[in-house]
């Protein structure tokens, strides 16, 4: 038997991370080297691991690049809302290792992309789109990055500038829903994606995890890891 992929944590006492260590822990293809939050050491955590995974907070996504591009650990990304320095550090670092950043690490709405992608690029121009999503009522930021990557995959395929609304809704305890509408006369196609368990991220993010360490330098997303065109 292999043994088991070493995995430092960071962000583990948030919903993501509790979602990770519960999948981890019972299954032995993995270990939980470290459990990373504010007051903890990253780069010291980092020293007998084979993969980071972040699922923090986006202000730590610049630390969490720099430290791994130093240390030479492949980073999986699942936080979102990170500005243009921060995504900056994620690019940088792409140069030095492999980095899997993605809005979203459910395997459904990574098809949910690609499914949108041909849509549009079938129904053209003549076709209104909408982007509707919902999240609980923590969640920070909005539009969600899954929205806002969906909206970015259809704008690619249409090849024009299209200002696609998107209605966000921060209610209750809902995991995480996406819905894109593509409206003509007479006829609409709606494309949705509902998630009812923080496990499909967390199961995703482990198959990165996984998947990551093999690659050369650079930056992945999910779509990369399941052999989806990118259409860009």
């Amino acid at each position: 038997m292999n043994a088991p992929l070493r995995i430092v944590l960071v962000g583990a006492s948030g919903r993501m991370g509790k979602a990770v260590i519960g999948l981890a822990e019972n299954d032995p293809r993995f270990a939980i080297a470290a459990k990373v939050g504010r007051a903890d050491s990253l780069e010291k955590s980092s020293s007998d691991a084979d993969v980071v995974i972040d699922f923090s907070l986006a202000s730590a996504t610049k630390s969490v690049s720099e430290i791994c591009a130093r240390l030479k650990r492949p980073l999986v990304l699942g936080t979102t809302g990170q500005n243009e320095i921060e995504q900056q550090a994620v690019r940088a670092a792409a140069r030095e290792i492999p980095v899997v950043f993605s809005a979203n690490f459910g395997v459904g709405v990574n098809v949910l992309f690609q499914l949108a992608r041909e849509a549009a690029n079938s129904l053209g121009q003549d076709f209104d789109v909408e982007i509707i999503e919902a999240h609980h009522r923590t969640k920070k930021d909005a539009p969600s990055g899954t929205a806002k990557h969906l909206a970015d995959v259809v704008q690619s395929s249409l090849g024009a500038a299209r200002d696609l609304p998107v209605h966000s809704i921060r209610a209750g305890d809902v995991v995480g829903d996406h819905t894109i509408i593509f409206a003509g006369q007479g006829e609409r196609l709606e494309l949705t994606h509902r998630a009812s368990s923080r496990e499909i991220f967390a199961r995703g993010a482990l198959r990165a995890a996984r998947w990551v360490i093999d690659q050369p330098p650079g930056l992945y997303r999910m779509e990369d890891m399941l052999g989806f065109a990118r259409g860009e």
